[in-house]
């Protein structure tokens, strides 16, 4: 039977270090995601949650535990392979939407594809398409300052989608 699940995260810790300082983050967390489920963390500001998605993402490596996602171990991935696997699999929303302000809407959810190697022309035609269908299509050319933020928002739920991911990690995706 084939792997249901799309992350296992068995006994993760996540150390922060500053100076003679360490902050234990994460302590010995078990977690397993279903594929084709909705899962959501929740609790009080400041316990990890950032921490974890991070880890579970690829942003941050965890001090110890085992993490495997959509069946690679995370932990064996380092450097440009982390980024490949990531720019392959993963689509992100992160809490601040990381708008690039020189770049139109449209450009900005087109760069997930550029990066992929999509011709720029190419990429950005499929973006529309996209911020159209989520009602964006009189605001493809607006840079970031000019948007609102549930306008931003959806730019950022499509840059994180376009690619069509395998899992998407949002964290904080309403800003709430």
């Amino acid at each position: 039977m084939a792997n249901p699940y799309a992350v296992v995260c068995r006994g993760i810790t996540k150390e922060f270090e500053a100076g003679d300082t360490k902050n234990l983050v994460l302590r010995g967390i078990n977690l397993a995601v279903p594929f084709g489920e909705l899962t959501m963390l929740v609790g009080p500001s400041g316990c990890g949650k950032t921490t974890l998605l991070s880890v579970i993402a690829g942003l941050l490596d965890a001090t110890s535990g085992e993490l495997m996602v959509l069946g690679q171990n995370m932990r064996e991935l380092k450097g440009h392979d982390a980024v490949i696997f990531r720019r392959r699999n993963l689509g992100f929303v992160f809490q601040q939407y990381n708008l690039l302000p020189a770049l139109t809407a449209a450009e900005n959810a087109a760069v997930p594809l550029m990066a992929a190697g999509i011709k720029r022309k190419d990429a950005v035609l499929r973006a529309s398409e996209l911020l159209s269908n989520l009602g964006l299509g009189g605001r493809l050319d607006a840079r970031p300052a000019t948007l609102s933020g549930g306008e931003q928002q959806r730019v950022a739920f499509a840059r994180a989608l376009l690619h069509e991911p395998r899992l998407v990690v949002c964290d904080e995706p309403t800003s709430a």
